[in-house]
């Protein structure tokens, strides 16, 4: 169970801001806008619009898509709500087996039930997008946020933000396989930019990458004769996982802005 959070800096000075936050201001579609501003995560808001129990500007809204503004006086089962888009950005620590998708064939769940699970109240009617991707199999450091303008960010090619993995291998990597892991790697989808790379334990590898391929780590060890046997993400820029397995926490203004070099509207 999660510890309780005081509501963070940049959050407080987004609500005095009212809609001064990440494309507020503009014409959003309504599902997507209940969403962002924490009344119903969108397949909810979905279900809710189509069962007649939404009226944008006193009148009852059967389209999903429906332009809306942040000022547009929007009801819900006859409650008015604001549409001012709340910012929040959460780590959470992603177990063995959730996939990170919108659901999961066989069976075993998503990092969004998972999530959801653990969030207080007041966290559990927004829409969360994860920051990036992790494997079934991969544990460990999983951002969320409900501001797409972070989400890319956080994962544009060009932002080059590090991401620090822990691998267990098989074998034992010498120095050399080390220096060949650091200056670069030809994979079959072209070279890999140069890498931090480090002996926690004699068959544990510490890999830094500032890019975010399908599977790099993975195919990176196995180019080098050691395959990993389990991985773990445990950091993302600066901002480091210190919450238990299946747990969360919001991040900190210096976390958001100085952690992941993040310095957009509502979070300065």
């Amino acid at each position: 169970m999660a510890r309780k959070q005081r509501t963070p800096r940049w959050l407080e000075a987004a609500r005095r801001r009212g809609p001064g936050v990440p494309e507020g201001a503009r014409t959003d579609w309504l599902t997507r806008a209940l969403g962002r501003a924490g009344v119903l995560p969108r397949a909810e808001a979905e279900q809710a619009i189509r069962e007649g129990r939404v009226e944008v500007d006193g009148r009852v809204e059967t389209d999903l898509f429906a332009p809306v503004r942040p000022e547009s006086r929007v009801r819900l089962d006859g409650v008015e709500r604001e549409l001012t888009a709340r910012v929040w950005a959460l780590m959470f620590h992603k177990p063995a087996g959730p996939v990170v998708h919108g659901s999961d064939p066989e069976g075993v769940g998503t990092v969004f039930e998972r999530l959801r699970a653990v969030l207080p109240p007041e966290l559990a009617g927004f829409e969360w997008y994860a920051v990036g991707r992790l494997d079934r199999d991969t544990t460990g450091l999983l951002l969320f946020s409900n501001d797409e303008q972070l989400v890319r960010h956080a994962t544009a090619p060009e932002t080059h933000l590090p991401k620090r993995y822990v691998a267990r291998v098989e074998g034992a990597p010498t120095e050399e396989v080390l220096g060949r892991l650091r200056m670069g790697l030809e994979l079959e989808d072209g070279p890999t930019r140069l890498a931090g790379a480090a002996l926690r334990e004699p068959d544990v590898v510490v890999l830094t990458l500032t890019e975010g391929r399908h599977h790099q780590v993975k195919r990176m060890l196995e180019a080098v004769g050691h395959p990993v046997l389990t991985l773990h993400r445990e950091a993302v820029g600066q901002v480091v996982l210190d919450v238990p397995e299946g747990a969360f926490r919001p991040l900190t203004d210096e976390e958001v802005s100085e952690g992941l070099g993040f310095s957009g509207a509502g979070w300065d």
